[in-house]
């Protein structure tokens, strides 16, 4: 008995909400993809459990034109990631994990990673990204969206 519940279900507030359960509970990884220089252009969320190399295809496909290499680290080392980087023109510097075979990754073009670790560090200036205030997955990544903004106006 009783009257039809209300609101939306579980899956779909998940889906709208972007929480992942992981080992320090609920949480969202936010992926990004930068530019030479540190600045970013693309975000995509995953639940915090969720892996982020799926998310790497797409983020590839929002490049404004096709890079001479594509840095990431140990977590999108995939045969199949590689390959997808050289199909479109690029170069991949990407190490193998441990259990993988050698793969060529120039140790210069690596050390480009940490532009990558300067523009979180940037980002996470700003308060509500780094505890993630807000309660849905789309207004978060507004957030997201404006931080990286003000850190492309910053001098």
């Amino acid at each position: 008995g009783g009257s039809p519940k209300k609101g939306a279900s579980f899956e779909e507030r998940d889906h709208r909400e972007a929480p992942g359960r992981s080992r320090g509970g609920y949480g969202t990884k936010v992926c990004v993809i930068a530019d030479g220089h540190g600045k970013a252009f693309g975000f995509a969320l995953a639940p915090g459990q969720a892996h982020e190399l799926p998310l790497a295809p797409a983020m590839l496909d929002n490049l404004p034109a096709i890079p001479l290499w594509v840095v990431a680290d140990k977590g999108y080392a995939s045969n199949a990631f590689r390959e997808r980087i050289w199909d479109m023109g690029a170069r991949p510097a990407i190490p193998a994990k441990r259990r993988d075979g050698p793969v060529a990754c120039p140790k210069w073009a690596y050390r480009c990673r940490h532009l990558v670790e300067n523009l979180w560090a940037r980002l996470k200036e700003w308060r509500a990204v780094a505890t993630r205030y807000e309660k849905t997955a789309t207004s978060f990544l507004a957030v997201i969206h404006i931080a990286a903004a003000a850190d492309w106006i910053k001098p």
